[in-house]
């Protein structure tokens, strides 16, 4: 919104954004398999939101948020969350496990940010955001 003005965002910049953010999701699960992690699920709806992927860290349950950027005009990847997202996250993650059934001691929030670049992506792991 700019000026009091509704912006419109044309179904081509949509497609863009949604093969974007694909393209990031794809890379960051195989960059935390090859950490070690299990992934679980992927781009889990619930009530106020999306976890873009589910894992499994040993005993650790991870709800990784995944921001993906073809450049940094609008800011780095991991400038993209901040303590409200990461709080909607926990909330999430809390409505996943109890869907799901899933008990477990620790629950942990990652983000992983992609910077798609000219050189190749860019990738990019934080643990234990906003805790």
């Amino acid at each position: 919104m700019t000026n009091g003005q509704i912006q419109r965002v044309s179904p081509d910049a949509r497609t863009r954004a949604q093969k974007l953010g694909a393209y990031g999701e794809q890379l960051a699960a195989r960059h935390l398999v090859g950490e070690g992690m299990v992934v679980l699920d992927r781009n889990w709806r619930g009530v106020g939101g999306e976890l873009d992927l589910v894992l499994r860290d040993g005993d650790t349950l991870v709800v990784c948020e995944v921001k993906t950027r073809s450049s940094t005009s609008w800011g780095a990847p991991l400038e993209a969350v901040g303590r409200r997202k990461a709080d909607r996250l926990r909330r999430l993650g809390a409505q996943w496990m109890s869907a799901h059934g899933v008990r477990v001691p620790d629950v942990r929030i990652d983000l992983v940010g992609v910077l798609r670049t000219a050189d190749g992506p860019v990738v990019e792991h934080v643990r234990a955001v906003g805790a």
